[in-house]
């Protein structure tokens, strides 16, 4: 099937519209996170950070690799907001545990993300359809088809 400069077009604008909804949305996370003193990276890290777990956990968790989890979670031991400690069951591992101004500091950034969500000018509900559609897109799957 020969794809038509029509569809080659529709694709280029929507491939570019999403670009640029994150290129803001991103913007305006780093803008909120820095009131805090933290780093995107930084700010999914303690978001996700809601029990102890493992780093390659963690890293699954903030979509990353364990290595670039690594790097983040190193700078916020240094702060002291979070700790390493040898894994209950897994000799071979460490869990990663917020420390009281770790999660001081989660509860911050919560609280930040409730206060002000990133608008993207739609509804929630709208929200939610191009959440589903997005999610639809990047599985491959067309479950209009089912």
């Amino acid at each position: 099937m020969t794809t038509t400069d029509a569809q080659v077009t529709r694709w280029w604008e929507l491939s570019t519209l999403v670009h640029e909804l994150d290129l803001q949305n991103n913007a305006r996370l780093r803008e909120r996170v820095a009131r805090i003193g933290l780093t995107i990276a930084q700010a999914s890290a303690l978001r996700a950070l809601d029990a102890p777990t493992t780093l390659r956990e963690l890293a699954t968790r903030m979509n990353c690799e364990p290595s670039n989890a690594t790097v983040v979670i190193d700078k916020l031991e240094d702060q002291g907001l979070i700790e390493r400690r040898p894994h209950p069951t897994d000799r071979r591992a460490k869990q990663i545990h917020l420390t009281p101004e770790g999660a001081e500091q989660r509860d911050k950034l919560l609280t930040l993300l409730r206060e002000e969500p990133l608008s993207t000018g739609l509804t929630e509900e709208e929200q939610g359809a191009l959440q589903r559609l997005l999610q639809r897109a990047l599985s491959g799957t067309d479950t209009s088809r089912t």
